[in-house]
Order: structure tokens, then sequence, then C-alpha cells
């Protein structure tokens, strides 16, 4: 039977799904210091947020599978596991409902001053809580999408919902994807940031997206507009972003991910009542976690079995991975 490291607890009514091919050794919830003690028995993996590169890989000179929980693979060196016969794969729709309501989460929260008026409550005891309060509206208001994607476009179908005039900046989508969410597409970022009330980012970082937010486009942002990310830390220059709010051309921003994460003890984001900061938990509803941990098994199970997985993140390496999993299977 197959040895399988989890960086995360595996829910006590998922367990029955790795029955009769695989035996978790992970601990879940596990510190760099188990990782490393226990991925040299490991034959695959069901892999969170720690970085497994060429070196990591190596202290698995077994490893035949890296099945990953959740959307983002960045920290996962894609061609060192192609190299050494490693299947990776993915679960590109287990995060999208719980993330996408996060993301509005935000959007209400930061718009709605709920942040400030409950620091004011128990801070500053002053009168006329009501005349100070000063909330953006929703309903009617220009909200801009970088990106629409799986997550992108969930947001866009509960914005339309609440009566938001949405609009979405996305070169690889059609005209005929953005009509359906009843979306306008912005011809450029640049004209999505000047005209938006509220911007989202829903997109994945890469070198040409690193600082995507930068002093120029926050610049370019209308003023007083406020800035949502959930989908990756460093899609956003942080003392960029920190300049802008001191100087009230960003009203507020709301963010589930930080660069580093998690976010310091001193980051100056985290002490601002413009700003609400979450650590990276918009997929991590019980329905969202279970939902990412059994397409994760599943895809575990079928590469186990040598059926390919449709989320295959390196198909380049597959003929090899199947001949190694097989060469496990004659071995006992």
């Amino acid at each position: 039977m197959f040895k399988v490291w989890t960086e995360r607890h595996i829910l006590p009514d998922l367990e029955p799904m790795l029955d009769g091919i695989a035996e978790p050794i992970g601990p879940g919830a596990a510190t760099p210091d188990e990782f490393l003690s226990a991925l040299p028995s490991a034959d695959c993996i069901l892999a969170g947020g720690m970085r497994y590169d060429g070196a990591a890989m190596d202290v698995a000179p077994n490893l035949l599978v890296i099945s990953r929980m959740g959307i983002g693979f960045e920290n996962i060196d894609l061609r060192a596991a192609t190299e050494r016969g490693i299947a990776v794969t993915y679960t590109p729709d287990g995060p999208t409902i719980a993330t996408a309501e996060h993301a509005v989460a935000l959007m209400f929260a930061v718009a709605k001053d709920i942040k400030k008026a409950s620091h004011g409550l128990v801070h500053d005891r002053r009168p006329d809580y009501y005349g100070r309060h000063s909330a953006i509206e929703i309903f009617k208001a220009p909200i801009g999408l970088v990106g629409l994607g799986r997550i992108g476009s969930r947001v866009a179908r509960i914005l339309s919902a609440a009566g938001a005039r949405v609009s979405a900046f996305d070169p690889y989508i059609s005209d005929g994807k953005a009509r359906d969410l009843g979306v306008e597409r912005a011809g450029s970022l640049e004209g999505l940031l000047a005209s938006s009330e509220i911007v989202s980012l829903h997109l994945p970082l890469s070198p040409a997206t690193h600082h995507l937010i930068s002093t120029a486009t926050l610049a370019r942002m209308k003023p007083g507009s406020i800035l949502v990310n959930v989908s990756r830390g460093g899609l956003v220059d942080e003392s960029a972003l920190l300049k802008a709010l001191d100087r009230g051309h960003i009203r507020g921003a709301g963010l589930d991910v930080t660069d580093p994460e998690p976010a310091e003890a001193d980051n100056p984001l985290l002490h601002r009542t413009d700003v609400i900061v979450t650590p990276h938990v918009g997929s991590a509803s019980y329905a969202g976690k279970r939902r990412i941990l059994s397409m994760a098994i599943g895809n575990l199970r079928m590469a186990l079995n040598c059926e390919k997985p449709e989320h295959l993140l390196n198909p380049d390496a597959w003929d090899r991975a199947t001949e190694r999993i097989a060469a496990f299977n004659r071995a006992g």
C-alpha cells in the first residue's frame, strides 16, 4: 500500500477515500520539522502551502504523486517534478465558492467601515456615531474585477445579484462569457482602475503579475476607492498601498493574502482601521475544506490507479509516473 504524507488533517468522513490504496503517515497541520522527518518515507503527498522544490523531492526518493489541495501551485516546482517522473495535480474547482464569498464579504466589510465603527465603539467613546459614520453602498456601485476565471466569475454573479455595476479586465475571456455573466468588459487595466469604486483581484501570481498593484497603478485608481485581494499577496506592493492609504487616495483595503504569509505581527496593515486582513482563509469554510480535500484525494486515487487525472499539471511526466507506479505495485 502506498504511504501518503499530508500537510492537513484528513476529515474523518473522508478517511475511507484512502482505504485500499494509501495509508496516511503525516500528522496533518505539520511543522517544517515534521515535514522533513516524515517526507523520506512518503510515496505520495497531499500538499498544502509548503515549498516542494527539487531538494525536497530528493528527500523522498520514492515520491510518485503530489496532489495539491488548492488552486495555486506556485509552491511546487513542476519542472523538477517532471524530471523525476512525479505527477502533480491540483483542485482548481475546490476553493471557488468559499473564496468568492470571502471576497464579497471583504468588499462589504470595508465599504461599510465595519472595522472602523467597531474600533470606535471600544476606543473612541464620543457621541454621534451615526453622524461620523460614512459607508459606501454596493447597489449601483461600479466594481471592477481583475480576472474573470472561476472565482472572479462567481464574484461577478454575487455582485450582480446585489445590484452592482460589474466590469472586468481579462484578456483571456470572450465577449460571450462576459455577456452571460452580465459583466462589461474593460478594454484595459488602466481604464478599469480609473472607473471602479472597488477593485478586486482574481488572477494568479507570476513574474508578469508580481506587484501588479504598484505605486503607478494605485495612482490610476479612482480617489476614495477600495482594493480587495483574495488571490496572492505578491500581486500587491504593500509599501505602495500603505502610502496610498496614508494619502487618502485609497479609502480602504480588504486582504486575505499578504507577502509574506502569514503577515508579521508588526505589519502596519494589521493595525489600521481602514484595512481588514485575514490569514489566507478565504477557502476555509467547512464545505470548502471538505470539497478541496475530497477532490485532492480523488486526484491521488486516480493517479495511483494509473488513471490520468483531469487536473494534471505536468502531463509530460505522466508516462514515466505511471511506469514508476506500476513498478511499485509489482514490487509488492
